[in-house]
């Protein structure tokens, strides 16, 4: 696979989206939800702004940079949500190479994965949603190339960091240190199944024999009228039809609520989805009794050497299995 996903980011209001093209720079805040965007994007893949439903120019990540101390740091300014009343800021930057000029209203079929996303899923209150390559291919194709220089932002000296995850409470310490949730697990083995040797096994497993590996796409999140999806693997060029499976991933151990919920989406998908694909650190004995034929259990382990580890470190420790009783 290793081809380049490419993302919609989402931007608060319309000085922030000048400020980021003006600079070519993408900003997340100090929240998990910050960590989770920067730690999913990475070097190499394709992102555009998103503001007032419309996708804003196409660029290429070049850098990821997590800055410390960056409360006061331009270019953007510290911004307050209602109704929580809570200040975030900047730490999370992606710096971005130009490649396209464009405005697009997101009611174009070709925006369809990310809008019903966007629809189901609450807005713009998520940090950025994943497009699929039938919407790579589309923007990249779209307004214009971009030959102007970006403007260089003037910075103090700064020092950078490597946002970590822990298992104890007690050793977190935001934006550097954040406790182990569920959205970073779902990036992990996200990656984890964007490697070919990994995504073959889960086939097998799967018992699927009639998808072709270099012609599938692992994509974060799918909205349904009554949840979302936590990964979907489909067929990036699809023809005639378009084969899924969907994985729910469970930070703890699965209950029955769980498979009944997993079994609801693949039911909701149709006959296009292959198989549904609960991935958890264990399972109740009640819980596999939901287990059907249309439905596979997989086991996560971690290797949770120090109780404090980065997005890299984990990933090599991760270990997925199918699970035995």
């Amino acid at each position: 696979m290793n081809k380049p996903n490419y993302f919609l980011i989402s931007v608060s209001n319309r000085e922030n989206l000048e400020l980021c093209k003006k600079f070519a720079l993408a900003g997340f805040t100090n929240s998990i939800n910050g960590a989770w965007a920067y730690v999913e994007i990475n070097e190499g893949d394709f992102v555009s702004f998103l503001y007032g439903a419309r996708a804003h120019n196409l660029y290429r990540v070049k850098k990821k940079e997590a800055i410390r101390d960056a409360k006061d740091l331009p270019p953007w300014k510290p911004i307050t949500f209602k109704p929580s009343n809570r200040t975030y800021w900047f730490p999370f930057r992606l710096y971005l190479e130009p490649v396209r000029q464009f405005e697009e209203l997101l009611i174009r079929n070709e925006f369809a994965y990310v809008a019903e996303n966007l629809l189901l899923r609450g807005g713009y209150r998520k940090t950025h949603f994943q497009a699929d390559q039938t919407t790579l291919q589309y923007v990249s194709q779209v307004g214009r190339t971009i030959k102007e220089n970006v403007e260089t932002l003037e910075m103090p000296k700064y020092e950078t960091f490597k946002p970590k995850f822990c298992l104890r409470r007690e050793n977190e310490n935001p934006p550097e240190v954040f406790s182990f949730k569920e959205v970073i697990l779902q990036a992990l083995i996200k990656k984890y199944l964007s490697k070919n040797s990994n995504l073959e096994n889960l086939m097998d497993v799967c018992g699927i024999k009639e998808l072709d590996i270099n012609n599938l796409e692992v994509l974060s999140e799918k909205a349904l009228p009554e949840g979302h999806v936590d990964i979907l693997i489909k067929e990036a060029v699809p023809i005639g039809v378009s084969r899924k499976i969907v994985i729910e991933v469970k930070l703890g151990k699965a209950s029955e609520n769980d498979f009944k919920q997993l079994k609801y989406y693949v039911s909701e998908l149709g006959n296009e989805c292959l198989k549904g694909v609960l991935i958890a650190r264990d399972f109740t004995k009640r819980a596999l009794e939901k287990l059907g034929k249309e439905m596979v259990a997989l086991r996560y382990d971690i290797d949770w050497k120090t109780d404090v580890m980065s997005f890299e470190e984990l990933g090599k420790k991760l270990n997925i299995q199918e699970h035995t009783l």
